[in-house]
């Protein structure tokens, strides 16, 4: 019966991407970030219980990452097709070039599970990273003129989550200070944003993330 625990809490994972998605579609973003926010921690628990139990095995990798792409690919896309459809009335078509996220989200996931250099790094974007950064932009009161400013995001999130930029794990080996003070001060940054912008601080979050990845790369 073990060996069908972490599978289960993967599939807690997919319901959640699920019922993400259909909040997302309604526009319902504070609802679609808590069930995004759900899938994540049953993401991170399925693999922690399979190497708990010592039930790792390659179904369960596959299923995981079906998962992950509801919930962190398909999720994002249905976000931004959302905010992206007031340019429906200069084109109808341009909302769906919000699913570009969901499409560079399944290459990006194909690529992680072959790709051996990432194992206790990242390299590009990781997809529930990207989600939360989607998430916490709708969550944000936007101008009504920022849509082709939606319009880039797209592109670049798109780019980033294929790219080769190496991205820091939040993984604590150790808790030694001098080991992990990237990883310290992230988090004390992250916690004053979320504090003074709420759900909308995840789009800060994520671009901090970005730029510490980038700048303090060798500290990493």
């Amino acid at each position: 019966m073990k060996k069908h625990i972490p599978n289960i809490i993967t599939l807690c994972n997919q319901m959640c991407g699920i019922i993400a998605a259909i909040c997302a579609y309604e526009a319902e973003f504070r609802w679609t970030l808590l069930f995004v926010v759900l899938g994540a921690l049953f993401d991170f628990c399925d693999g922690a219980s399979a190497r708990l139990l010592k039930v790792q095995s390659p179904m369960g990798k596959e299923l995981d990452s079906l998962a992950d792409m509801i919930t962190f690919g398909l999720v994002p896309g249905l976000v931004a097709f959302r905010l992206l459809t007031p340019l429906a009335l200069n084109c109808i078509y341009i909302p769906f070039l919000g699913f570009l996220i969901t499409l560079f989200s399944a290459l990006r996931l194909a690529k992680f599970n072959i790709d051996i250099r990432q194992t206790t790094s990242f390299l590009g974007l990781a997809t529930p990273a990207n989600a939360l950064l989607w998430l916490g932009l709708a969550n944000l009161p936007l101008p009504d003129n920022i849509c082709w400013g939606i319009l880039a995001l797209v592109v670049l999130t798109s780019c980033l989550l294929v790219s080769e930029i190496p991205m820091f794990s939040l993984k604590f080996h150790n808790l030694k200070l001098k080991d992990n003070w990237v990883r310290f001060l992230f988090l004390a940054l992250s916690l004053i944003l979320l504090i003074i912008f709420h759900e909308g601080g995840l789009v800060f979050v994520i671009i901090l993330y970005i730029i510490m990845s980038i700048t303090l790369r060798k500290w990493c």
